[in-house]
């Protein structure tokens, strides 16, 4: 039944994507601003059903014969989550970062825009997970099933960053305080930080 290779997708996709990373706490913080959603929610889904269905099609296959574009993906990305992790820090040190929402200077739409796509394209876990892993598990599902598989996988990706996007509004209440700002910011500098160290740690092993 084709029903099955596409809730299989759909729970695979969920379970990988739902974890924090560096893209979902862009979103989010993006949504809670009401800042660009529309366009950072499209970057990140169209993204993701790009590298899923690369990965059904054998992508997968090809970059696990070529470590070498891992290890470049790993120094890339790293080095990005490092400078997005100062900037993080340096709003929640600054004045600037003690401001409420609706005093922060606004992004730019082409700098977030810019932003999500490096936060996807630059970080090696989008290929580790979503090409490689989703597309080793749809090449069991069969000629046919591995895009059914593939279609329950990108719904998975369209339904959370668009709830995620869209309804970080609902926490604006919270965040109209001053110090909780402070402390997502906190939060987003440590988490990058910490993913930025994880990709770099494999190079050292």
């Amino acid at each position: 039944m084709t029903f099955l290779p596409f809730v299989s997708g759909l729970a695979t996709g969920l379970s990988l994507i739902v974890a924090i990373g560096a893209q979902n706490a862009f979103i989010l913080r993006q949504g809670i601003r009401r800042e660009h959603v529309g366009i950072t929610v499209l970057i990140c889904l169209v993204s993701d059903a790009v590298l899923i269905f690369a990965g059904v099609a054998g992508l997968g296959a090809l970059l696990a014969v070529a470590p070498w574009f891992i290890d470049v993906a790993r120094i890339g990305g790293a080095a990005f989550l490092l400078v997005y992790a100062f900037f993080a820090a340096r709003r929640a040190f600054s004045p600037r970062g003690m401001e409420t929402n609706t005093a922060m200077a606004p992004t730019p739409r082409r700098s977030a825009a810019l932003t999500a796509l490096a936060l996807t394209w630059l970080n090696p876990h989008v290929y580790l997970d979503t090409v490689i892993l989703l597309g080793s598990i749809a090449a069991a599902q069969g000629d046919t099933g591995r895009w059914v598989f593939g279609a329950g996988a990108a719904l998975a990706s369209i339904l959370w960053f668009i709830g995620l996007g869209f309804g970080a509004r609902y926490l604006r209440g919270f965040f109209a305080s001053p110090r909780s700002w402070r402390i997502l910011d906190a939060v987003i500098a440590s988490l990058m930080a910490l993913l930025a160290a994880s990709l770099l740690l494999p190079l050292f092993a």
